[in-house]
């Protein structure tokens, strides 16, 4: 069974080839190109076709940032992640590419583990805002007449279906929807059930993090743990305040896609959300709340 369609873009063939084993072992159909223009077409041609586009940054013809520009610009190739294929040592190219909005590298030489993971994670990340932005789509007309309201959850899914239905209390609500779910992630699985970010990663590497989030929801000193939402509305804007039961954690570092993280596999969810769905964002004491707002006066 294919774990999904991802294009890579290089124009060293010798590249293309590292890539392509490393999807074809790991289980990924793919499609490739040698150059920008290409990639477009085959992007512009079939814009649901693909969930991660591998992509190097210095080609001739259009080069990876103008094809980053240009899916940016299209409604739905916005939404695919997109993995800069740079040096680890391109602190300044890096930045610039996540200000352009590619929250993925893959660093040169490229390592088969490493290409699989960021892979699969970006992956998995695109599957999971997809859900949640099909979710959001489905109206939920009373929310919009909310002022103010209480809501808890426990699990993933239970994030995810409330992500979903709280992102209807503003028009055009696919973005917040988005950003409301990997809080709420965030607050489950960092927060109540205390996976640290080494372990994340680890059981990122495995494919087993869905798994061991589970596992702690079943364990007793977690049976009656919940992350509770207060929503608030006001002619301005529109609040979220959410509060887990964990220790806090240190949560200055992942306000922003800091380049010396930007090759791991994990850790730009609370990142993504500030820039993509929040008009504000701020942690309060010792970070196991967070106050998101978004501005709703014309």
């Amino acid at each position: 069974m294919s774990q999904g369609c991802v294009l890579a873009v290089d124009d060293e063939p010798l590249n293309l080839l590292i890539l392509t084993e490393a999807l074809e072992e790991a289980g990924y159909d793919y499609v490739t190109a040698e150059n920008g223009t290409d990639a477009l077409a085959f992007l512009e041609a079939e814009p649901k076709k693909f969930e991660a586009v591998l992509l190097d940054r210095m080609m001739p013809d259009l080069d990876g940032m103008e094809v980053l520009a240009r899916m940016k610009a299209h409604r739905q190739l916005a939404q695919v992640p997109v993995i800069l294929q740079t040096a680890c040592a391109a602190k300044v190219e890096i930045e610039e590419g996540l200000q352009a909005g590619a929250y993925y590298y893959l660093a040169k030489p490229f390592e088969y583990k490493a290409a699989i993971e960021v892979v699969r994670a970006a992956v998995a990340d695109y599957r999971r805002h997809r859900r949640v932005r099909d979710a959001a789509a489905i109206p939920v007309h009373w929310l919009r007449y909310l002022d103010k309201g209480s809501f808890s959850f426990a699990t993933l899914a239970q994030a995810r279906d409330l992500a979903a239905s709280l992102a209807n209390v503003i028009d055009d609500g696919e973005q917040l929807a988005i950003g409301l779910g990997e809080l709420f992630i965030n607050a489950v699985e960092h927060g109540n059930l205390g996976i640290t970010y080494e372990e994340k990663s680890a059981l990122n590497a495995r494919g087993e993090w869905e798994d061991e989030v589970n596992r702690r929801l079943t364990l007793p000193e977690n049976a009656n743990k919940r992350v509770a939402v207060e929503f608030e509305r006001s002619s301005a804007e529109v609040s979220f305040l959410i509060r887990d039961q964990g220790q806090g954690f240190q949560w200055q570092r992942f306000l922003e896609i800091a380049p010396e993280r930007a090759f791991d596999s994990h850790g730009r969810g609370i990142a993504m959300a500030k820039i993509m769905s929040f008009d504000s964002l701020e942690y309060l004491g010792c970070g196991n709340a967070v106050l998101a707002v978004v501005k709703t006066a014309k």
